[in-house]
């Protein structure tokens, strides 16, 4: 009986088009199990099928963290509106343009109607739902507000994406100069040197030092622009796979990069953004301190704030007050720990750690738009003298024959 009621209850998206009873053409999108209950579902409506075709729900682009901020926008407007679950479900999967996407929010739906609750069919799919998001929705099911703490998760990924959207175009201007800036040099010295090369080598004189450097480097590149390419490309995806799979190089690329010039800088303040956001979301959403921590240090995005985050978990679960395990902890700024301590005493630390949140966010705006507006003269800097050096040295024979025949 369970299986029928399950087989019943797995639905799929079918485009159909019909005409009603006065013979005007209609077409329209349905969820069913199959084209023939689409066909006696249409046919009580009084419309008379002349095609159907199941839309795919295979394939597509990879879901996002945009695609899973927006759907959990959709449905806290939805149900704020009184829609009930599952046929928001259904109206956010038929207006999603991923079939990839479509499918995951079937695969949701047809579990909530086979008697789970939503929180458990978020569960099972853990890459698209982490257990912060998975927390607040069993506490909004639990408290019956799931409208509210869907609201609020909504708030928490687009306040989340955009401090990410911060530090990626922090970080984005200055690699694209690189990578163009190495392909230009790449181009002059495998195709334009050598012609110079040739050129010179009709002088019958010695080439200066500068010029023949050029030149040697020139023919480095000539000769091994595979085995360039293949170990700049061969380290990129090594660093990217023990970044992955090394706990101790992610522990050393995360310390390291909170030490970088400037660059630190903006990472710390997003990180401890992060964190102070996700704290007061769960918070504010009723989850224990104790069990909020567990999510919190995972969404940091850094290694050295997780394992901060363990052991003032540690601590605050002994009776160590939430400002004296950060405290403890050796991260955070005093600013942070001061405003902490007013939010623990006042008992509005969820609101308290909004307001450290939403400074810090600012903190990263205002350095990424100063960073910004300072790279481009600090890049220009480096790779002028590079560049223009190349060209001197190039011109250093035709001006120093130049000065001989004017001799």
């Amino acid at each position: 009986m369970a299986a029928d009621k399950k087989a019943k209850a797995k639905e799929y998206p079918f485009s159909w088009e019909g005409k009603d009873k006065v013979g005007k053409v209609r077409r329209g999108e349905i969820m069913a199990a199959s084209d023939t209950v689409v066909r006696s579902t249409l046919r009580r409506q009084g419309i008379n099928v002349t095609k159907i075709k199941k839309k795919s729900t295979s394939g597509g682009k990879s879901i996002s963290e945009k695609d899973i901020a927006f759907f959990t926008r959709q449905m806290a407007v939805m149900m704020k509106s009184g829609v009930p679950l599952l046929q928001a479900f259904d109206i956010v999967a038929k207006g999603h343009s991923n079939p990839r996407f479509t499918k995951l929010l079937l695969d949701i739906k047809n579990d909530v109607e086979t008697g789970s609750s939503l929180t458990v069919a978020f569960r099972r799919h853990p890459l698209y739902f982490d257990a912060l998001f998975c927390n607040l929705v069993q506490a909004g099911e639990q408290a019956g507000i799931l409208d509210a703490l869907l609201d609020r998760l909504a708030t928490y990924k687009e306040k989340i994406l955009a401090i990410k959207g911060k530090i990626k175009s922090a970080l984005f201007y200055p690699i694209a100069i690189i990578v163009a800036a190495f392909i230009i040099i790449t181009v002059i010295m495998i195709f334009v040197i050598p012609a110079f090369k040739d050129l010179f080598a009709g002088f019958g004189a010695d080439l200066p030092m500068p010029t023949q450097i050029v030149i040697d480097i020139s023919e480095i590149f000539t000769s091994y622009w595979w085995a360039i390419f293949g170990v700049i490309g061969g380290g990129i995806y090594t660093l990217i796979q023990l970044k992955k799979r090394s706990i101790a190089f992610q522990s050393w690329m995360d310390r390291t990069a909170l030490k970088l010039p400037v660059f630190g800088d903006i990472i710390r303040k997003a990180t401890i953004a992060r964190w102070t956001r996700t704290m007061s979301t769960m918070f504010a959403a009723g989850v224990p301190l104790v069990e909020a921590l567990d999510s919190v240090g995972g969404a940091s995005g850094n290694i050295v704030y997780s394992n901060a985050t363990k052991r003032i978990q540690n601590e605050v679960s002994t009776g160590t007050s939430l400002t004296v395990s950060m405290q403890n902890s050796e991260v955070f700024p005093p600013m942070v720990l001061q405003m902490v301590a007013i939010g623990e005493e006042s008992g509005a630390l969820d609101a308290m750690l909004g307001k450290i949140a939403d400074f810090f966010e600012q903190e990263v705006d205002e350095a990424v738009d100063a960073m910004t507006s300072l790279m481009e003269p600090m890049i220009m800097m480096v790779l002028g003298p590079i560049i223009g050096g190349i060209i001197i040295a190039m011109y250093l024979p035709i001006f120093k024959m130049g000065a001989a025949v004017g001799g």
